[in-house]
């Protein structure tokens, strides 16, 4: 014996009509969900994430840079700093920074000729610890400043920079160790 119908009238719609709008309703929100961020190329203000890319690569430009005073300060630690400087240099073009330099050849001391065009940089000290410390110190400063910048980052610029903190925090420990 089948069950009778319930006495209560249902009111509002369907499971049905709900399962069958849903995925339209999610298209039509998924396709203009961009639509109230102004276009850079619009020339409206760039997007958070634009300026949190730019930042990024300008923080490695810096970084890179103060690797070459360091360098040119003192010539017997650049082995052991090319490398670092070399991975700022690569961090910055992931940034979609614009620097053409390469890495500085280990047994030179000269910063190449794009570390003077732009500003300048700190003071070196003369002891090579305080040297490597203060690198360490501007290491750790911007893989800080990286890590709070991918909490409001997009899904793919938040695990670059995400992905450089950590290296950033390994050229730490690098640095610190003797």
């Amino acid at each position: 014996m089948p069950f009778p119908p319930s006495p209560r009238a249902r009111s509002g719609p369907r499971r049905r009509s709900l399962l069958a709008v849903a995925p339209a309703a999610l298209l039509v929100a998924g396709c203009s969900a961009e639509s109230g961020e102004p276009d850079a190329a619009a020339g409206g203000r760039p997007s958070a994430a634009d300026r949190a890319r730019a930042r990024a690569a300008r923080d490695s430009r810096e970084l890179a840079e103060r690797y070459d005073a360091v360098i040119a300060a003192h010539p017997k630690l650049a082995r052991r700093l090319a490398p670092l400087r070399a991975e700022a240099v690569r961090h910055e073009k992931a940034f979609g920074g614009t620097r053409g330099a390469t890495p500085a050849p280990s047994g030179t001391a000269a910063p190449p000729a794009s570390a003077s065009a732009s500003a300048p940089v700190t003071a070196v000290p003369a002891d090579e610890k305080k040297a490597l410390a203060e690198l360490a110190a501007a290491e750790r400063e911007i893989a800080d400043r990286r890590t709070q910048a991918l909490l409001d980052a997009p899904g793919e610029l938040a695990r670059l920079l995400a992905s450089v903190a950590a290296a950033g925090a390994a050229h730490v420990y690098l640095l610190t160790e003797a």
